[in-house]
């Protein structure tokens, strides 16, 4: 099993930047890949960035330019920085982990409010 806590979340004004964490614990060496994904109010669950063992990223168009996702391995923690915040990006982030065997579990998420 795996487990992860999300931390970093808050409020910040329009075009300001924060940096989520994702730590892990339990069968690290289980994980294939760490995502990040977001569900605004009455919105579904969506993808926002990945990040694998082998270190490819990829990024939810939406993203592309602004958000960062990064890991220390080390500290067994998963990074998203983002940058230049809109509105639209107000949601709870949740960190995703895939392991190798195919299954997946959740954190309990982190909210991020995007308000001038």
């Amino acid at each position: 099993q795996v487990q992860l806590v999300e931390s970093g979340g808050g409020l910040v004004q329009p075009g300001g930047s924060l940096r989520l964490s994702c730590a892990a614990s339990g069968s690290i060496a289980s994980i294939f890949a760490i995502n990040w994904y977001r569900q605004a109010p009455g919105a579904r669950r969506e993808f926002v960035a990945i990040i694998t063992t082998s270190g490819s990223t990829n990024y939810a168009d939406s993203v592309k330019g602004r958000f960062t996702i990064s890991r220390d391995n080390a500290k067994n923690t998963v990074y998203l920085q983002m940058n230049s915040l809109k509105p639209e990006d107000t949601a709870v982030y949740y960190c995703n982990a895939v392991l190798k065997a195919g299954n997946n579990y959740w954190g309990q998420g982190t909210q991020v409010t995007v308000s001038s």
